[in-house]
């Protein structure tokens, strides 16, 4: 594989990373509300969801959906689901006042748990990597190249949401979501249901 073959699956890969979706959301969110260090290791969780569905669509997930669509299907509809669950949630609290530090952010592994679920209930990099990643991979990559593969999405996911909670952890942009938490709470879920809903048909 050339550098410039590693190069372009790094850049396309990056563009997927960085388009909307409820990793980014479920990100910018956990910076605003429980902070930079929580949001941080939510990033760390985003990341390995996303590694994991990177090899598996190297070692072969894309050869099993196409073989098993059914399989795919409840896939989806698990992921719907779990986003249009959190939706509802968000809804159901919207109204609730939020202070600053008032209770303390969930713990480490509670945040990586969160962005592991997140990212793996989400079929939008499974497919992606499926489909888009697998086809720019080359066959018979040696496996260091596939490891540094494996590891340049890590960056990717893990950095970019990371500088989306750092910006969202700002001060004055908390600020911001506080005072306006019952709206950004409703567009926020009203997002994950979207996005639930796309999934589901």
């Amino acid at each position: 594989m050339t550098l410039a073959a590693f190069l372009a699956v790094w850049a396309v890969h990056l563009a997927a990373a960085i388009s909307p979706g409820p990793a980014v959301l479920m990100a910018a969110r956990t910076g605003a509300v429980e902070g930079r260090r929580t949001g941080s290791f939510l990033a760390v969780g985003l990341g390995i969801g996303a590694t994991f569905w990177a090899a598996a669509a190297l070692f072969g997930l894309s050869l099993l959906f196409a073989a098993a669509p059914a399989l795919l299907g409840a896939f989806k509809l698990a992921g719907a689901a779990f986003l249009i669950v959190t939706a509802i949630q968000m809804w159901r609290h919207a109204d609730e006042a939020l202070v600053l530090d008032a209770r303390p952010p969930r713990g480490a592994l509670s945040a990586l748990r969160l962005g592991v679920a997140t990212q793996l209930a989400n079929p939008k990099p499974a497919i992606f990597f499926g489909a888009v990643f697998v086809g720019l991979v080359p066959p018979g990559v040696p496996p260091l190249m596939l490891a540094a593969l494996l590891f340049v999405v890590f960056l990717n996911e893990t950095l970019w949401n990371m500088l989306v909670v750092r910006i969202f952890s700002l001060e004055k942009v908390r600020r911001g979501y506080i005072r306006l938490k019952s709206i950004l709470d409703r567009v926020f879920g009203g997002l994950f249901a979207l996005l639930g809903i796309r999934i589901a048909l």
